[in-house]
């Protein structure tokens, strides 16, 4: 193919190693092409959790609600027990929000390459779909729709952890920023730990204990079904997250400094005691053999095994307290857990697992 004035643009006869090699991609600032070039792969593990995406999908209006409903409304739960959902409900609804908006404004823009943005764009449907959920289980429920997506404002413990993260995100949206310097490159990996590690592989999985507490004792059965779910879609957010992060520290070793590895150890240490704080909150007396010095422990042991992932040293040297949850949480079991899928959708109906 020519341009009108006769300049070859590619050579259609060529062979293809030639008009595009796959060693000519990387993750962050590659220059060598200006479309989309998927084939050939050259990053097997992102194609790999875009294919596990697409084999997790489910709906929340698939999930049964009445037993929920009656529930609720039968006053058969302790107002410690209501203000646990709650928490957690008013969280989730904004963090899920959150996380989309982060990957559509500010990591997509960055990531260069095809494979890696096929799954984003993946993931960016499945915070759609969390979200629904959310709305789908207030609306549900009859709670207050204002009440529970405004705690992010409204609830300390809650809008400190969304603060946290909305500052990763503004950093990526500053006028002029970009990856091709030294600096916006450190920038945009901290941003991918902050969402990553501790938002979705942190933040997220104290409320996953709390809430699957109550479906792990045949109440609130719908809720935890639906949270059941998130949980798998998001220990694939968790692992392309990882890769990501530890493909652009094997491209680009010079980012790893001492002092950066220093300062995302500091950023972990202070979630922990954000997640921490958030739990003393949701349980001030403790509810169904859970309170916070327990969830103390377990956010340490949740965080010492994400830090180990991208290679920083473990802090916390804490045990996992809730044993009773290995064969649905327990990070140990993840891979086992998420070979489920979903095999038959019923409106209305729980799912099925093989």
């Amino acid at each position: 193919m020519t341009a009108a004035n006769g300049t070859a643009l590619f050579d259609l006869d060529a062979p293809a190693a030639s008009r595009f090699d796959a060693s000519e991609k990387r993750l962050i600032n590659c220059h060598a092409v200006d479309v989309n070039q998927l084939m050939p792969l050259k990053y097997a593990w992102a194609w790999e959790h875009y294919l596990n995406g697409c084999a997790n999908h489910w709906m929340p209006t698939e999930v049964a609600m009445g037993a929920d409903i009656a529930l609720w409304k039968s006053g058969a739960l302790t107002p410690d027990e209501r203000r646990v959902i709650m928490r957690n409900l008013g969280f989730f609804a904004t963090a899920e929000s959150l996380v989309a908006n982060n990957i559509t404004l500010a990591i997509f823009r960055h990531v260069t390459n095809a494979e890696c943005r096929q799954y984003l764009l993946r993931q960016a449907f499945e915070e759609a779909i969390h979200t629904h959920a959310f709305h789908y289980i207030v609306e549900s429920l009859g709670l207050d729709e204002h009440e529970v997506f405004g705690m992010y404002h409204a609830i300390p413990a809650i809008a400190a952890k969304d603060e946290l993260e909305m500052a990763l995100t503004a950093d990526l949206l500053e006028p002029g920023f970009t990856t091709s310097t030294f600096a916006g490159a450190q920038t945009f990996l901290e941003n991918l730990v902050g969402y990553y590690v501790v938002m979705e592989g942190i933040f997220f999985y104290a409320g996953f204990a709390m809430i699957l507490s109550f479906h792990r004792q045949n109440r609130m059965k719908g809720i935890g079904e639906q949270f059941q779910y998130i949980l798998r879609d998001e220990t694939v957010h968790l692992n392309f997250g990882i890769d990501l992060i530890n493909g652009i520290k094997a491209e680009n070793p010079e980012l790893w400094t001492p002092e950066f590895q220093d300062h995302l150890v500091d950023k972990i240490r202070h979630a922990v005691a954000l997640e921490i704080a958030y739990a003393a909150d949701c349980l001030p007396h403790g509810v169904l053999g859970l309170n916070a010095d327990l969830f103390r422990e377990y956010v340490g042991y949740v965080a010492d095994r994400r830090l180990e992932r991208i290679g920083l040293p473990r802090q916390h040297r804490a045990r996992n307290p809730f044993p009773w949850m290995s064969e649905t949480i327990d990070l140990g079991k993840e891979k086992n857990f998420f070979e489920s899928r979903v095999t038959e959708y019923r409106s209305g109906a729980s799912l099925s697992w093989d």
